[in-house]
């Protein structure tokens, strides 16, 4: 079949590979050129999960390398990445340094792997998705930059089947005329955004935490502030990826606004008080976006062009490789059918909607630390959940992103979002709290929400093994599986 995919990034360039493998005549349609930079940098182990099968399936032995740090650095030591050993939250507060309260201190960390080797990585997209962008032509795709994508090409083009790996109002939301969803979502949020040179150590600003399960830096570190968050992703030459999520603008320009929340919150202005941007401060008014449909006849979506939310959990790259592994698994038989379009659209739209309600949740118990670290919980159960389903080959490409489609998980964002929205006083969050511990348990293979664990979750084989029956498992069944999920973490 020829098939055109409609955009270069990892996402595109690597669906067009695995077309070319399968046989397929592939040609890849990009508007600009390469390297270049672009955001959506931090991996999961559900992420790297799907790029060591992707990698197995079709012989594609860079992927397999490129799931894991330590791999990572011994085979591409040429592309830049950052070490990500998990999840990392602080709360701060206006005009007030950031408090080390013993056990009250507002700090969750979730880890993600047991050690660096197998740790997950932040992409530095511009050499990433360079790299995709070439092995895509070593494996036989044409590869065609500086394009204007038309029908009229399209049919130059003799396509048969079209991809669009673009974005945000891309080449076919404009072609088909597909109106927007963007009323339904839930979630609101501007972006700051730049890399930045400098940026120092949250240890360094903040000596004597108590040790967690991995140096606090080395993650996707999120910094919890009045008006939304903060990201700050380290890659391992120094560079920082950093970027304020707000819900609503904050008057001046970018570099005024930066500034004013630099002053307005002082260890993180201490963090970025001798940091560089590496590029002009960029902002934009609204990040999330949302089209109706992400299939019809003869074409498909990849999610980023369908739909994105906010980079709150990291959940962009894992969601755009499930996809990918999906529609490489329909063009296996030759393509896809208009029920198999139709399945691959159902999905993605419950996923999109599910990502939203999570985030938007999120959002609503930032106010209070100890109701966002419950919400939380919600999506460390559901991704340990699939990552040690999957490491024990229990799952599959169809089965739903963060919960989707779980009896016990798959309601609960919804579920969560609507109680956070009536939570009013200390007995509400108590029972919110409660709520969460009771909801995950039947899928609590990691011992989260143990206010024993006061925030710091480390990977612990143990307590997995003490939750066989949450996977269906005997505990002789689990332990001798244990090879498997050595693998990488539970979170």
């Amino acid at each position: 079949m020829r098939v055109a995919v409609v955009g270069s990034g990892f996402g595109g360039s690597l669906l067009a590979r695995v077309l070319a493998v399968q046989g397929h005549d592939v040609v890849l349609l990009e508007r600009g050129t390469h390297p270049r930079f672009a955001i959506g940098e931090s991996s999961t182990p559900l992420a790297n999960l799907t790029l060591e099968r992707l990698g197995r399936r079709y012989g594609l032995d860079d992927c397999y390398d490129l799931a894991a740090h330590g791999r990572w650095v011994a085979r591409f030591p040429e592309l830049k990445r950052g070490l990500k050993r998990g999840f990392t939250f602080y709360r701060h507060h206006a005009g007030r340094p950031f408090a080390r309260d013993g056990s009250r201190t507002e700090r969750l960390l979730v880890a993600a792997s047991p050690n660096d080797h197998i740790a997950d990585t932040h992409w530095l997209r511009a050499d990433v998705d360079h790299h995709f962008v070439r092995a895509a032509v070593a494996a036989g795709v044409e590869y065609r930059d500086r394009t204007v994508v038309t029908a009229d090409l399209l049919q130059a083009l003799r396509a048969e089947f079209v991809v669009d790996a673009s974005g945000p109002g891309g080449f076919m939301a404009h072609q088909r005329a597909i109106p927007s969803a963007l009323h339904r979502m839930h979630t609101h949020a501007g972006l700051l955004f730049s890399h930045f040179d400098g940026v120092r150590l949250f240890a360094d600003v903040v000596p004597g935490l108590p040790p967690g399960p991995y140096p606090d830096d080395w993650a996707a570190v999120h910094h919890i502030i009045d008006e939304g968050w903060l990201y700050s992703l380290r890659f391992d030459h120094g560079v920082t990826s950093a970027g304020f999520l707000l819900r609503d603008r904050v008057p001046g320009s970018p570099e005024q606004v930066w500034r004013h929340l630099l002053q307005r919150y002082p260890t993180i202005g201490a963090l970025f008080a001798h940091a560089k941007p590496l590029m002009p401060l960029a902002y934009k008014p609204r990040i999330q976006h949302r089209l109706t449909r992400a299939t019809g006849t003869g074409w498909a979506m990849l999610p980023h062009a369908y739909a994105f939310v906010d980079p709150l959990f990291s959940t962009g790259i894992a969601w755009s490789l499930r996809a990918i592994e999906r529609l490489g698994l329909l063009f296996e038989t030759g393509g896809p059918t208009e029920q198999d379009l139709a399945r691959y659209d159902a999905l993605l739209s419950a996923e999109a909607d599910q990502i939203d309600r999570l985030v938007a949740g999120a959002y609503h118990a930032m106010a209070r630390f100890d109701l966002f670290a419950a919400h939380a919980m919600i999506y460390f159960a559901a991704v340990s959940f699939a990552e040690i389903r999957q490491r024990l080959q229990q799952d599959n490409a169809w089965s739903g992103f963060l919960g989707v489609g779980d009896p016990q998980l798959g309601g609960l964002p919804r579920a969560s979002l609507r109680r956070l929205r009536h939570v009013r006083t200390a007995a509400d969050r108590r029972s919110f709290i409660n709520w969460v511990t009771n909801a995950i348990a039947s899928r609590n293979v990691c011992g989260l929400a143990n206010p024993a664990a006061h925030g710091l979750y480390p990977v612990d084989l143990d307590v997995l093994i003490q939750r066989h029956r949450v996977l269906g498992m005997s505990r002789e069944s689990l332990v001798s599986a244990l090879p498997a999920l050595r693998g990488g973490g539970a979170a």
